[in-house]
């Protein structure tokens, strides 16, 4: 293959000291986005030239669903793996040569660039909402992986992909903002004897924080006979996982997994005052050390969450989450009642902490005009340029090319 028609090397670089997002998605006074610089050295050899006509860059989110991959028998005889691609913003043009020209022949190339994550004000189109959040669940049984997908075409037939995995967080659902933190009641009832109540002081919760219902049983006025001969058997507390797949489609599935639960026994008639009690728990977290203490590393598209899911909705699935309280009674049906709450990767103490980055993150993204936005000199070395091997570390002694050392 002639060098100039070999595929380039790239790869993409963050800012100094600093990860490829800027801002917090889901937070659209931040300004969210991806901010780097495209790398492109020669492929072939240590100063070989390469041809470059275009290069563009997008970040692309990928999504899949299994709900059979968890039973071995299923996953090979169930419905196959499904499996989406959407573009998310804009595809960004960073580098095309100048009209006439097929290619540039190029010994080093640094382009700048900046990608806006959506954040909700385009109405229904995919590509305009906010993404959500990087999440593998367990057995791949959902999954959303985002990359970065650098196209370089280099000359009129050759044209190559370059992905680079980029882990995306969400940060609406923090148990610390205000719209989490107002109490919420509900009341049912099963058979007009006895009313099941609650109250949530807030309905956003991290790993390990705890979570406490306020339960109240109250006898009907109208039936008081018949409620004075019921008898509180038992209390549960349980959160509920609700994984719905396909949601958008026209046969959505479901699957519920109880991942903790806590019982009272009661054992008492109902009296005219009816019964009150305070139920909680902890929300169960997920160990990242292993044995020895250390921080088990991460899978390159995937943040570490102490979390195995949270609160999220996709294309292809939903994750929920629910507080169901029981009522087990005697001479009366029992009555179940289903709260939704708000699960947040991030416990109270995290959530606390980021607020205060927030708001600078926010009087730092007002200066940005994301229609155009301020970005570095992109650096364009051609292979005509006199001492363009420079830019490699290299340069020429007597005909031979030798490491430049300054």
């Amino acid at each position: 293959m002639n060098a100039m028609n070999a595929p380039a090397t790239v790869r993409i670089s963050g800012p100094p000291n600093s990860s490829f997002l800027v801002g917090y998605p889901g937070i659209s006074a931040t300004l969210p986005r991806i901010v780097g610089k495209v790398e492109i050295r020669p492929g072939a050899g240590f100063s070989a030239p390469v041809s470059v006509s275009m290069v563009r860059i997008c970040l692309q989110r990928r999504e899949t669903i299994h709900p059979a991959a968890e039973n071995v028998a299923k996953r090979h005889l169930g419905t196959p793996r499904r499996e989406t691609v959407d573009l998310v913003g804009k595809e960004v043009l960073l580098f095309r040569c100048v009209s006439g020209k097929e290619a540039e022949s190029v010994i080093a190339m640094d382009l700048p660039f900046q990608i806006f994550i959506p954040f909700g004000r385009g109405g229904e189109e995919t590509n305009r909402r906010i993404p959500p959040a990087s999440l593998q669940l367990p057995s791949r049984i959902a999954e959303t992986y985002y990359e970065l997908v650098v196209t370089v075409q280099q000359g009129s037939s050759m044209q190559n992909r370059y992905t680079f995995p980029i882990p995306l967080q969400r940060y609406d659902t923090l148990s610390t903002f205000g719209m989490y933190n107002r109490p919420e009641s509900k009341m049912v009832t099963a058979d007009n004897v006895v009313t099941l109540g609650i109250s949530l002081p807030k309905w956003s919760y991290g790993p390990l924080d705890p979570i406490t219902v306020y339960i109240k049983l109250s006898p009907n006025p109208d039936w008081m006979n018949k409620a004075k001969r019921v008898t509180i058997q038992k209390i549960t507390l349980s959160i509920e996982e609700e994984i719905t797949f396909n949601p958008e489609g026209d046969e959505p599935t479901k699957k519920v997994n109880k991942i903790a639960k806590h019982t009272q026994t009661v054992g008492t008639k109902m009296t005219e005052a009816g019964y009150v009690t305070n139920l909680g728990l902890v929300f169960p977290a997920r160990d990242l050390r292993d044995p020895d203490g250390i921080i088990k590393r991460g899978k390159p598209g995937f943040p570490l969450y102490e979390v195995t899911s949270f609160t999220t909705s996709s294309t292809l699935y939903k994750i929920e989450f629910f507080l169901s309280i029981k009522a087990h009674m005697t001479s009366a049906r029992d009555i179940t009642l289903r709260q939704p709450i708000v699960i947040c990767p991030m416990d109270q103490q995290a959530c606390k902490e980021e607020m205060d980055a927030i708001e600078q993150a926010a009087k730092d993204a007002s200066h940005i005009d994301p229609n155009n936005p301020n970005l570095p000199e992109r650096i364009i070395v051609l292979a005509h340029e006199r001492e363009a091997i420079r830019h490699l570390g290299l340069c020429e002694v007597g005909g031979v090319k030798k490491m430049l050392i300054e």
